[in-house]
């Protein structure tokens, strides 16, 4: 139903924004764009969909050789404690276990290509636990809007994108996204938690999130020591050797456990293309919303409006100029990059403006990307209170951000 809303508010306020500037700006070109960016998010949408079915068919080929291995076990009795309490929902030995496992590690890495599939995977087992289908359950409504929250470990193409662009230290950004989006993750946890009656301070939820906690200032430690040029090589080269590792520690354990690899890889590979073909009408209508919205020109008139308050209660403006980053980011990764791109090239990437930009765009997830996709694959209808909880997650890594930014470069 939030995302029902959303959709209408987004077509119409580009609507009328259009209309304001038609008749009192004669702005003859403003609807032709609006226009033209319907077209141009539908092949979007529809481009992506079909990239989308050959990515998840290989990965839940992958998933489906772990699951006849034996791995879903070993998962689940690791972090079985953990996932009792956040997961209640979720019986012992489940397969969603482990795809969120792997969907979790797959974007702490910054490998989005392996965590969707991941993700649709686990939505999916989720959804085959939910009694009433069309509505979303606590235990989907608590992955999704972690997943939203966007954790990441290693932000590889920011830093890339940096190095791209010219910054002298295109590192000097990593510690304050992985702080950022540390705050937006737990922030999401503990609102979803409150929702959802979970008690945090249990000492099962402590031990492992204070483990967390050590693992992440030990991981800040060590890539802090590292000059920027052996950071990039590092972490590129970790990141995408980790993934391997996992794909041939699969394929090798079947094969250890005498299982048909080949077979299993099929089976599994099969049920990407129903739900990639489940997940196009749900994409295509959140990107044609988000572009409408864009080249109406009403994310421009947001900006000034904040700049405009932010000036009259006395305020230092200089973080305005990077939030068109931070307000898109929940939108549209691809509108996100493109405008930290923007930024950097106008300002300069080690401008407070150009650092502050790939903060924003690292804090936080493509929030209505995901809950249009993830809950498309599955036709939930009903999101409950995942919209304002996974905006609220979001709120507090651009805050967070931004106290960052002042903090590290201003």
């Amino acid at each position: 139903m939030a995302l029902n809303y959303i959709w209408i508010g987004f077509l119409l306020v580009a609507f009328l924004v259009g209309l304001v500037k038609l008749i009192f700006l004669q702005d003859y070109d403003i609807f032709p764009e609006i226009v033209s960016s319907i077209f141009d998010m539908s092949r979007t949408g529809f481009e992506l969909s079909i990239y989308l079915t050959g990515v998840m068919a290989f990965w839940l080929g992958i998933m489906k050789i772990g699951e006849a291995g034996g791995i879903i076990h070993f998962f689940s009795k690791l972090i079985k404690p953990f996932f009792s309490r956040l997961f209640p929902e979720i019986p012992d030995d489940h397969p969603a276990t482990a795809s969120i496992i792997m969907n979790f590690s797959a974007n702490m890495l910054g490998l989005d290509n392996a965590a969707t599939p991941l993700g649709l995977k686990a939505m999916q087992e989720l959804q085959d636990l939910n009694p009433v289908k069309d509505v979303a359950s606590n235990a989907q409504i608590m992955f999704l809007c972690l997943n939203a929250s966007g954790l990441s470990i290693i932000p590889l193409t920011i830093l890339i994108d940096r190095s791209v662009v010219g910054a002298s230290n295109p590192t000097d950004v990593f510690l304050p996204i992985l702080i950022a989006t540390s705050v937006s993750t737990i922030t999401a946890l503990i609102i979803v938690s409150l929702y959802q009656k979970i008690k945090l301070f249990d000492k099962v939820v402590l031990m492992y999130m204070g483990g967390f906690l050590i693992f992440l200032i030990g991981l800040i430690t060590y890539f802090s020591s590292l000059p920027q040029d052996k950071l990039l090589v590092i972490s590129s080269v970790a990141s995408n050797l980790i993934i391997f590792i996992v794909i041939i520690g699969f394929v090798i354990l079947g094969f250890v456990k005498k299982i048909n690899v080949y077979e299993a890889f099929i089976d599994g590979a099969k049920e990407g293309f129903g739900i990639a073909v489940k997940i196009i009408p749900y994409l295509i209508a959140i990107l044609v919303a988000v572009g409408v919205f864009r080249a109406s020109g009403a994310l421009d008139y947001i900006i000034q409006g904040i700049s405009g308050f932010v000036s009259m209660v006395g305020l230092n403006t200089d973080f305005v100029q990077a939030l068109p980053t931070a307000l898109m980011k929940p939108l549209s990764g691809t509108a996100a990059r493109g405008l930290n791109l923007e930024v950097m090239k106008t300002f300069g990437a080690d401008s407070f403006v150009g650092r502050l930009s790939c903060i924003f765009r690292g804090a936080a997830e493509t929030t209505f990307y995901i809950m249009a996709v993830y809950f498309g694959s599955v036709n939930i209808k009903k999101t409950r209170y995942s919209v304002p909880a996974a905006l609220m997650a979001d709120l507090a890594g651009i805050l967070a951000g931004i106290f960052i930014a002042y903090l590290f470069f201003y």
